[in-house]
């Protein structure tokens, strides 16, 4: 009987696969071998492959771009990158090299634009969307903006109340604006409507009350986000088409509409059984809204994403060292990794997140059912369900071999460093691990650097107020 985890990820998966490969015995991620940087950094860290963000988005342009072309469809598309989902300089600058437009969220995203600005990164051309909850600080922010001369600053409104924010505005040019559909949730949600957005009653004749005959604004942009992504069943078709039906609405009362911003929502693997078919999918959302427009008889909009998870998550991995191995009964073997779980990939932990898990080494050893556990004194930092027949399967070792036994997970790029605190405080005091970039040179070499090392009590005593 064949019984190696290598075995068992051959017999079970489609292996090699997306990145993921054996180096003499060990994983290698990206064609980044991963015992090399262990060797090099130690554990834990944080890696970051930055040619990853590129792939995506040309990835992305080439399926919306192909699609435009084959149903002649007049309207192009732009990529718009969501800087909440990793705010970083080393992501977005790589992220702003492909020419993306961005998406801000809060106030303090409009202070990240302008630094961009000021190192040369980005152009008072680059289109800039401002979603969100719009603050008093956010919108004065705003105003800056447009009047140090970004012509493409739009504000999509997400409650009727912002109109009058923006209207306290002192600006020597229209404001573009744009308004968001509220859309009814996933029949499994806690709620029934999402808090986002203006609701679909209201929002024409706040559009025809408000908006029409203003001169300080122009609309030009409608908005709608399914938050359980872009997914080929009943429910996003149903809510997509909704919204294309007032949009076509919206674009009949305001002729100056040339945008449908779509939102988010490409998913990114996290299993090695993922499949999604991304071509067939962007065909029907290009055809849906061109057969829409065309029944309306109105012009077919640009068409707007702000895919952030899809941009960076899969270029992001935590990998960690095994301290220790604990039978806690006849079937519970555990796996106590060198940090928190909690602290690291909150997702995992706060909305049962799956991400991609996999040893980088030992593969040639023989596999058991195991949980992994975090080095923190709370009962939930742990991590025990994994696509493969729901539980975690991982390379038996022995607490007599020279090398631990090191383990990874994978397409954590998205969202984790935010969620945790990057640099914080940290539950128990754990600190934040080391952070590894790894880019490609312009003559195609890699190489990698320390971003950041790991967190130092100084650092956290300091924000604790333990310093004076």
């Amino acid at each position: 009987m064949k019984n190696s985890y290598y075995e068992l990820i051959d017999q079970t998966y489609d292996f090699p696969q997306n990145g993921f490969d054996l180096i003499n015995g060990n994983l290698s991620f990206n064609d980044v071998d991963l015992s090399k940087l262990i060797e090099k950094y130690g554990t834990p860290f944080r890696l970051t492959y930055l040619p990853d963000i590129k792939e995506k988005i040309q990835t992305a342009r080439k399926l919306f771009n192909n699609a435009i072309s084959q149903n002649n469809y007049s309207g192009r598309y732009e990529f718009c990158y969501c800087t909440k989902c990793c705010h970083f300089n080393h992501v977005v600058s790589k992220a702003l090299k492909e020419k993306v437009s961005l998406e801000t969220s809060s106030s303090f995203d409009i202070d990240l634009i302008e630094n961009l600005y000021n190192q040369g990164k980005l152009d008072k051309q680059r289109t800039i969307v401002h979603n969100g909850y719009k603050t008093d600080n956010y919108v004065k922010k705003i105003g800056r903006l447009i009047n140090d001369g970004f012509s493409n600053s739009i504000t999509v409104l997400d409650n009727m109340r912002e109109l009058e924010k923006l209207k306290m505005l002192q600006t020597d040019q229209k404001i573009k604006i744009g308004v968001r559909i509220c859309i009814e949730e996933d029949p499994q949600a806690a709620y029934y409507t999402s808090r986002m957005g203006i609701n679909k009653r209201e929002l024409l004749d706040f559009i025809n009350e408000k908006i029409i005959g203003d001169d300080r604004f122009e609309l030009v942009m409608v908005h709608f986000f399914v938050d359980s992504g872009i997914t080929d069943n009943m429910y996003y078709w149903n809510e997509f088409k909704k919204a294309l039906a007032l949009f076509t609405s919206i674009k009949k009362l305001v002729p100056t509409v040339s945008a449908l911003n779509i939102g988010g929502g490409f998913p990114i693997q996290n299993s090695l059984n993922f499949n999604y078919d991304f071509e067939y999918m962007v065909q029907e959302l290009v055809l849906n809204i061109k057969d829409t427009c065309a029944d309306a008889g109105i012009e077919e909009p640009d068409i707007f994403t702000e895919f952030g998870k899809y941009t960076v998550g899969e270029s992001g991995a935590v990998i960690f060292q095994v301290l220790e191995q604990k039978q806690q009964n006849d079937t519970e073997l555990w796996y106590l990794v060198n940090n928190s779980l909690m602290n690291t990939i909150p997702d995992a932990w706060s909305i049962n997140e799956k991400f991609i898990l996999l040893p980088v080494n030992k593969w040639e050893n023989q596999y058991k059912r195991i949980n992994i556990g975090g080095i923190s004194c709370d009962h939930s930092d742990y991590y025990n369900s994994e696509e493969l027949n729901q539980q975690v399967l991982l390379p038996v070792y022995s607490d007599d071999d020279q090398e631990p036994l090191y383990i990874g997970f994978f397409h954590t790029g998205a969202y984790q460093d935010s969620i945790s605190g990057y640099g914080g405080i940290k539950h128990c005091l754990i600190p934040s691990p080391k952070h590894v970039v790894v880019d490609i040179d312009e003559d195609g070499n890699m190489f990698d650097y320390l971003y950041r090392d790991e967190q130092t009590v100084d650092k956290m005593l300091e924000i604790l107020g333990y310093h004076d």
